[in-house]
């Protein structure tokens, strides 16, 4: 048995399928941080943001599609002369981000192409301002020269460069043997210094210590020496007073009862003592005429005594 189909009811379905198609075709779904182009009949017509669209069907069309994250785009070394005539390798890091989803649809062919080609020319420039010593040191000066000269060039393309890293400076490997023996020997030279110093530190350091310990010395000589003279004097001081104290007291004895006739036999004894010693010391000797008058010495003696005495 077969169905007959009416030409209407085959009609309504190729109506119903391209109805489909073009809803589905012209259904648009954008993503976050996504920025789609739309053309009409050719022409720029608006710039598509994140969510759901519907298109006019055979009419508007996505033209472009722009990501508005920010983007690493790798820079490919590159040969750069340096100011002192010396070819070195340099690379790096671009990061980018499209702040004009139209400007970069139409306002040039390629933005990442151009903009790693001029980072790479301004990079040229820049490394030609300096010597090969000073270009390792002046990486952020030679950044911000390039951030600054690409996002200058890269405004009417609606492109924002936030910033350029140099990923390395590659000098070739007769310069770099020059650079490792330069270093070496400035390694050395440092060692050799610092070698001296603490050479000379020690010296200094002995010398100041014998300096201390002679000051040390002298110091402790000077003070045995006062100590010694104060001691001398102590002691004369000491035997004086105990000298006066032993006249003092013979004068009181002398003073006293039968005292004085104590002196006069003392000094009567010694007298022929002497006498008698100086006999036994020498063979020859001179006798005063008035020896016998042993009592005239004492009187003597005994009237110097009484003087003293009084």
């Amino acid at each position: 048995m077969i169905l007959a189909v009416s030409p209407a009811l085959i009609f309504f379905g190729i109506v119903a399928f391209v109805v489909l198609v073009a809803i589905a075709k012209t259904a648009v779904i954008v993503p976050q941080k996504t920025a789609y182009i739309v053309e009409r009949l050719g022409k720029y017509r608006c710039t598509l943001d994140a969510g759901f669209h519907i298109l006019v069907p055979f009419f508007d069309r996505i033209a472009y599609k722009h990501t508005l994250k920010e983007q690493a785009i790798d820079v490919p070394p590159q040969e750069c002369i340096t100011k002192d005539n010396i070819a070195v390798s340099v690379d790096g890091i671009l990061y980018m981000q499209v702040m004009d989803p139209a400007k970069a649809s139409y306002g040039i062919g390629n933005y990442l192409f151009a903009t790693t080609q001029l980072a790479q020319t301004t990079m040229r420039s820049e490394m030609g301002k300096l010597d090969l010593d000073r270009s390792f040191e002046e990486r952020t000066t030679i950044n911000s020269a390039i951030v600054a000269a690409v996002d200058k060039a890269s405004d009417p393309w609606g492109i924002k460069v936030t910033r350029y890293e140099i990923k390395n400076i590659t000098p070739p490997q007769t310069i770099r043997d020059a650079m490792e023996k330069q270093m070496r020997a400035e390694r050395e030279k440092r060692a050799m210094i610092a070698e001296s110093e603490g050479e000379r530190q020690a010296k200094i350091n002995r010398a100041e210590g014998e300096k201390q310990e002679a000051i040390n010395l002298s110091e402790g000589e000077r003070q045995r020496k006062i100590n010694e003279a104060e001691g001398r004097a102590k002691e004369i001081l000491l035997v004086a007073e105990a000298q006066a104290e032993g006249i003092r007291k013979v004068a009181e004895a002398i003073g006293g009862k039968g005292g004085l006739e104590s002196v006069n036999m003392q000094l009567a004894q010694q007298y022929i003592n002497q006498f008698g010693a100086l006999a036994k010391a020498n063979n020859t000797m001179i006798i005063p005429s008035n020896l016998a008058d042993v009592a005239g010495v004492i009187k003597a003696c005994t009237s110097v005594v009484k003087q003293v005495g009084a």
